[in-house]
């Protein structure tokens, strides 16, 4: 087992059995909210653009939702070390079901958009607040336990969602996608309130500070950094003056934050985020994950609907049977990492992923389902084997008042190596397809573009020749072999940067 240092004062949930089991309840009914939102909206997006018009916008709907929850990771995770987690999860929670009301309401694409960033401000605070108090209420031999239930919600939403919203679209309206969010908020909001209570927390008297400043700073700088890695080479090119704009603003006020959260006595982000080895390694392990996991999650359905020919249901089955894995996976690594530690277990199974990831261009062409989706399997129970270890990890080397902001960072991290994953392996996806189709979209036609979203087009019209086929394989295999790259790197920075055994404080 890892080392220990010396014992601290630390508050936690205060909660019996029967509380415990109704916090840890609504918990998992928050969770589910935020998790369900990522993937339920897509199947109506028709249906939307058919009501709501605005079809040159209709991105904005998942890229405003993921920044507003990107951004405010950090401030959400200072401000429960500061003032408890019980009022920022229901501050959150409320803010997700009155974006989801007004979502339900919305009467053009422009106020949906508006509406979406605000649910989107409370989905911040939903994730890293439950993954803090999940911490909080069990200690370290019992964390995998909660924390795969958690992961469990994750997996049923990842196959439910798309279905669910499919459903509700087609026979209802698509505005009760947002509206079935107030019943299960509303318990949750219920149990929350009535079954978690915080013990009071030791205090020197002085009236606690908030560095609003940095909060706004950090806000105005990842929404300007992240704007241009999710809209470059989409909605305007990299080299054009809206990316350069945007890019230029987020080095500025990168520089504006380190500034202020230097001279700030209570920063939103602390210096000792980056100083400890532990949670600096673990940081930039899990932002390779963000970043190699838009590999399957964005590219893999393409390739299972344009080379293997499967429906589109079949092909998100393909995708969806890692989350079988995965949770199962993560449950059982407590088995592993009390033997050889949260270093040694994570880097076992960021290794056999980066291994998975590097067999993917080997499937032979076009190849059946269930080679790929083996892999998948494969490698969510590789993955389980890596994130449940560092997280479980990094919240035991922390006490009460730091397990926030230490959560926060490491969802943050993660958050934007998805952001950055989609930028970079968009445009090497889109760069292999243009060198093999020499920028025709290999349509006979002469009407193609050469990027992905083209050339899926014109499969679909039937319009595209065995060519486009093979060039989508190939451009879905450089993407893999990139992620298996990022997987080979977080190896590389947990042998190199985090200790072998992590500073593991006593429960």
């Amino acid at each position: 087992m890892d080392s220990t240092r010396p014992a601290v004062h630390e508050a936690g949930a205060g909660a019996g059995p029967d509380r415990r089991g109704a916090v840890v309840a609504a918990l998992m009914l928050a969770m589910a909210l935020s998790a369900l939102d990522a993937t339920i909206v897509s199947t109506a997006v028709p249906q939307i653009v058919g009501d709501l018009g605005g079809f040159s916008l209709f991105s904005w709907l998942f890229s405003g939702y993921l920044l507003a929850v990107t951004v405010t990771l950090p401030v959400y995770g200072r401000l429960s070390d500061t003032f408890g987690r019980k009022p920022v999860l229901v501050a959150g929670a409320v803010l997700f079901l009155l974006g989801s009301l007004l979502c339900a309401l919305a009467w053009n694409m422009g106020a949906l958009i508006a509406f979406r960033v605000l649910q989107g401000l409370g989905g911040g605070a939903l994730q890293g607040t439950v993954q803090t108090l999940a911490a909080d209420l069990y200690p370290l031999k019992e964390r995998p336990r909660i924390q795969a239930r958690l992961s469990t919600v994750w997996a049923v939403s990842a196959i439910a969602g798309p279905g669910l919203g499919g459903v509700l679209a087609t026979y209802a309206d698509w505005r009760w996608i947002f509206l079935v969010n107030l019943p299960i908020g509303a318990l949750a909001l219920w149990l929350i309130v009535r079954h978690l209570h915080e013990p009071a927390r030791e205090t020197d008297g002085t009236r606690a500070r908030v560095d609003w400043a940095g909060a706004l700073a950090v806000f105005a700088c990842g929404g300007a950094l992240l704007t241009a890695l999710v809209q470059g080479g989409v909605a305007w090119p990299w080299l054009s003056a809206p990316s350069l704009a945007l890019f230029g603003a987020g080095s500025a006020l990168l520089v504006a934050v380190v500034v202020i959260e230097r001279r700030a006595a209570e920063p939103i982000i602390p210096g000792w985020v980056w100083r400890r080895r532990t949670i600096a390694a673990v940081n930039l392990a899990l932002g390779a994950l963000g970043l190699l996991m838009v590999a399957p999650t964005v590219f893999l359905p393409t390739y299972a609907q344009s080379v293997l020919g499967l429906a589109p249901v079949a092909a998100g089955f393909v995708l969806s049977v890692w989350t079988l894995s995965w949770p199962v996976s993560a449950a059982l690594s407590q088995h592993v990492y009390r033997r050889i530690g949260f270093r040694n277990t994570a880097m076992l199974g960021i290794g056999t992923a980066s291994l998975i990831l590097f067999a993917f261009p080997f499937l032979p062409y076009p190849g059946e389902a269930w080679q790929p989706a083996l892999l998948m399997l494969l490698l969510g129970a590789a993955l389980g084997l890596f994130q449940l270890p560092l997280v479980v990890g990094v919240q035991s080397t922390v006490g009460w008042a730091e397990r926030g902001t230490a959560t926060a960072s490491v969802l943050f991290c993660r958050q934007t190596g998805q952001t950055l994953g989609a930028a970079v392996f968009g445009a090497i996806a889109n760069g292999v397809l243009a060198a093999r189709l020499g920028g025709t979209g290999g349509t006979g036609t002469g009407t193609g573009t050469g990027d992905l979203d083209s050339v899926t087009r014109a499969l679909d019209s039937g319009a595209a020749d065995e060519s486009v086929r093979r060039a989508i394989a190939d451009a879905v295999h450089a993407v893999y072999l990139g992620a298996a790259g990022a997987a080979a790197l977080a190896f590389l920075v947990l042998l190199v940067v985090a200790p072998r055994r992590f500073p593991v404080l006593p429960d």
